[in-house]
């Protein structure tokens, strides 16, 4: 029976490094062209690069109370992640929090929803990501859900998943695969590597590559799926 592989703690500082270290890019690559939230989810900070384990929380709409109650109860190194359900027209964070998390020592947060108070956190070094900025502000009223699965930017997010950020966006690796994709990431970065010199020194990208191998299988297999069914 194949049992889930989860991070321990004497793995995660080194985990930390390691995946900061990736471009998200190439941990989506690792995971067969997936993994990555919506393409509205941006970086809103001074700092756009963090990676740690989730701590997610489901929020009522346009509600802050359980954002302050799991804030309070996130471990250091943890990444925030909250399930505004997409709200942009009342923010769900600001400066205040954005200084307790920084504090607190979390990687980042990252919101289906929107922000305020960018005035402050566009210069901050804690990573921010969110769909929207918007001066309203939320209620506090409703109780929500902690550390369940959550959507976040299209995105399904357990406890413990991994969230990897950068310029490009977010990246969510499930917890059970994240030392497997960070090796194949790796390998990734160098034939990346390998591919960028070579086109340095003059080198054809398609050869290299070799698409246009590529195009005449298909073109010999058909340009259709349908077209390559074959009748037993």
């Amino acid at each position: 029976m194949n049992q889930k592989r989860k991070t321990t703690a004497a793995q995660q500082p080194r985990l930390l490094d390691e995946s900061r270290a990736i471009r998200t890019s190439l941990l989506s690559d690792a995971l067969g062209k997936g993994g990555a939230m919506d393409h509205d989810m941006r970086c809103l900070s001074a700092n756009c690069r963090m990676a740690g384990p989730a701590v997610t929380v489901r929020v009522h709409t346009a509600d802050i109370l359980m954002v302050g109650i799991t804030l309070s109860q996130c471990p250091k190194g943890s990444v925030l992640v909250i399930d505004g359900q997409g709200e942009l027209n009342t923010a769900l964070w600001g400066e205040v929090t954005t200084l307790a998390a920084r504090l607190k020592g979390l990687q980042g947060v990252v919101i289906d929803g929107a922000i305020r108070d960018l005035y402050k956190i566009h210069r901050d070094k804690f990573p921010v990501f969110a769909r929207a900025v918007v001066p309203n502000a939320g209620g506090a009223q409703y109780a929500g859900e902690i550390n369940v699965p959550v959507q976040c930017g299209g995105a399904i997010v357990h406890p413990g998943d991994w969230i990897v950020a950068d310029e490009d966006g977010v990246v969510v690796v499930p917890q059970e695969r994240l030392k497997m994709v960070i090796d194949a990431a790796r390998r990734l970065a160098i034939v990346e590597k390998k591919i960028e010199k070579e086109v340095a020194k003059g080198k054809d990208l398609a050869t290299l590559l070799r698409y246009h191998e590529l195009l005449d299988k298909k073109a010999k297999e058909g340009v259709l799926p349908q077209m390559r069914f074959q009748e037993k």
